[in-house]
């Protein structure tokens, strides 16, 4: 099978495609490198954020000890004005609540379900027509 005219390149044709190529890979590269650099930096930038977060948390734990040490001092008032009555009763009750309110949903969503898959299912008819004649014509 020969080449037609069509299919073969002018020599300019051939010179613009090959500069294209040529200059094509060096950006490339430089894009490559520059996209590099850039993750370096970012990465860098992320250290240093969580170094600084993690010296402002060892300044926050630092703090939440120094109260703790006067934890015991001011514990006894707490603990006064607390009566263990009111804290028992209000414990036992509020799981026997939730579990109310989730049964209470659960029966709720089950009886929605039924009705709305009994509202989308069609009514079958009683007796379904032949599927083929009865009587055939000869």
């Amino acid at each position: 099978m020969t080449a037609t005219t069509h299919d073969r390149l002018a020599p300019n044709q051939r010179l613009a495609r090959g500069l294209k190529y040529t200059a094509v890979g060096p950006v490339d590269i430089s894009r490559g490198v520059a996209g590099l650099g850039m993750q370096a930096a970012v990465a860098a930038g992320a250290s240093a954020r969580r170094r600084y977060q993690d010296g402002q948390l060892r300044r926050q734990l630092a703090a939440v000890a120094e109260k703790l040490e006067t934890l015991p001092e001011v514990l006894p008032e707490l603990l006064a004005d607390v009566t263990p009555a009111k804290t028992k009763s209000k414990h036992r009750r509020r799981p026997w609540l939730i579990a109310a309110v989730a049964a209470a949903v659960l029966a709720g969503g089950a009886v929605a379900f039924s009705v709305v898959r009994r509202t989308k299912r069609p009514e079958e008819p009683a007796t379904l027509p032949p599927s083929v004649e009865v009587a055939p014509k000869p």
